[in-house]
């Protein structure tokens, strides 16, 4: 006879709890609906504790708030006010003795899953870098800052923009963590499939007491890290008191566009990802490094009135090595120019004949290598560290950069006027240090840039296609063409 039917209806209470638990939390309330004893089920707390953690990393347990990672209380008590204490602070969290993690799924993490991730705020050209995460029963936009300038090898700087949590039961309060007054009533909305918008509702908590002028100075300390009287160079001041001026007028209101992380592949010259920058009187800046098959690019997430966030500012040409002189020769500027101007006219005719070729023609060879006159005999290039040094008159704000680099390309920069007016690629050098470092030869500005990997880890960065990384690139790059 056949073997008999077994209902799920007729399983015990605590072998259903952990079948459901296994779902994901946007089946649960279909699920809900089949009937009385399953609704009943759905409202063990162990099943959205579950989903809770699986799906958005919370391991906080509400009824003993145990913080873990970055301390919500610590941030905010002592960050923002240094002279509000942790028990006043305690009082104004959330009930979480009555809180449940159905309505921490349902009404925080599910509603606001779709802001969760990385993104580029749109501050006209000096954009910026969000991580958007689930930071133990909040939900905290980040934003991240190059350190103060020069200091590139120095890790990232950040600050709460904004955060998210349930202040009553069923009911998610956003508040804006922008000014040095602590948290106040804030706005967000999803404008459209990876664009959102933040509004802060009480703009006077960004004001200070001592007007503009003190505004100014404590922004300034905050973001290069000195004082203006520090400042000799009175074009940087003309270029950081612009800037205050001008990212002043969003405090207020500000849209944002996802970005992605590139994504990686074994061959790729190093690993791809994000780097701080040097660019002369505009400091550090934030860049992409991305690889394309034959050629690198790398892209402003921050960005400034010559060069706006978004744009390619270096291309590597990856087919084009480049050998560079030994330390003596290399201490010549001209020396290093003619190399590298060779290797351009080189590209230059190989572009032609590209166009010149019918469909049927031949494809690319294996990588150019540019070598001296009167060294075609000569081995293979290898990777073997080789000496190093900036060729004399080549300007640069960090001294500190590596004495041995791994390998040279040939490259074009993006140079442009302000307000990105005559934009133009210039040709360069581009040198492999290690896998954290590489730098840049500008040849027409006669400057060196020293890029460094950010260590920081960012969470929902990656792509979900190579398709849609290329994709964002354009999009990014179409804001400020």
């Amino acid at each position: 006879p056949p073997p008999p039917r077994c209902s799920l209806l007729e399983l015990p209470p605590e072998l259903l709890v952990e079948i459901f638990a296994s779902l994901p939390g946007t089946d649960l309330p279909s699920l809900a609906q089949v009937c009385t004893k399953f609704c009943r089920i759905l409202h063990n707390d162990t099943i959205w504790r579950r989903r809770c953690r699986e799906e958005y990393g919370v391991c906080e347990n509400l009824r003993k708030l145990e913080i873990t990672g970055v301390s919500c209380r610590d941030v905010y008590a002592k960050r923002i006010n240094p002279r509000v204490k942790s028990g006043r602070f305690m009082k104004i969290l959330p009930d979480y003795e009555h809180m449940e993690y159905r309505d921490v799924y349902t009404c925080l993490l599910h509603r606001y899953r779709h802001i969760l991730g990385l993104w580029q705020p749109d501050i006209g050209p000096y954009g910026g870098l969000l991580n958007v995460v689930v930071d133990g029963l909040f939900i905290i936009g980040w934003m991240y800052l190059p350190p103060h300038d020069p200091h590139v090898d120095d890790p990232m700087r950040f600050k709460p923009l904004f955060r998210i949590h349930l202040m009553e039961r069923k009911s998610a309060t956003v508040e804006c963590m922008y000014g040095h007054r602590g948290p106040h009533n804030g706005h967000i909305q999803i404008v459209k499939k990876d664009e959102f918008s933040t509004k802060c509702n009480q703009t006077e908590y960004h004001r200070m007491s001592g007007g503009r002028q003190e505004e100014f100075r404590t922004w300034l300390r905050e973001e290069w890290g000195r004082t203006l009287e520090d400042i000799f160079h009175e074009h940087m001041q003309e270029l950081i008191l612009m800037k205050f001026i001008y990212t002043s007028q969003y405090d207020n209101c500000l849209t944002y566009r996802r970005i992605y992380l590139p994504p990686s592949h074994p061959d790729d010259l190093i690993r791809p990802g994000l780097f701080k920058g040097t660019y002369g009187s505009h400091g550090l800046e934030i860049v992409m490094l991305s690889f394309h098959g034959k050629h690198a690019r790398v892209t402003k997430i921050t960005g400034d009135p010559n060069i706006p966030a978004g744009q390619q500012t270096v291309e590597i040409d990856l087919m084009h090595r480049i050998q560079l002189p030994n330390v003596e020769n290399l201490c010549n500027f001209n020396e290093l120019s003619r190399i590298v101007l060779e290797a351009q006219e080189q590209v230059r005719q190989e572009q032609q004949r590209q166009e010149d070729r019918t469909e049927d023609g031949e494809g690319s060879g294996p990588p150019t290598e540019v070598r001296e006159p009167g060294n075609e005999g000569a081995a293979p290039l290898k990777e073997e560290p080789v000496q190093f040094v900036l060729p004399v008159g080549v300007s640069s704000r960090n001294e500190n950069y590596p004495r041995t680099c791994r390998m040279c390309f040939y490259g074009t920069g993006l140079i442009a006027g302000h307000g990105f007016t005559s934009p133009e690629r210039t040709p360069g050098v581009f040198i492999l240090f290690d896998e954290d470092r590489f730098g840049f030869i500008w040849l027409e500005l006669k400057s060196f840039s020293l890029y460094s990997r950010v260590q920081a880890t960012f969470r929902n960065a990656d792509a979900p296609s190579p398709q849609a990384f290329e994709e964002m690139l354009k999009n990014i790059q179409s804001l400020t063409s």
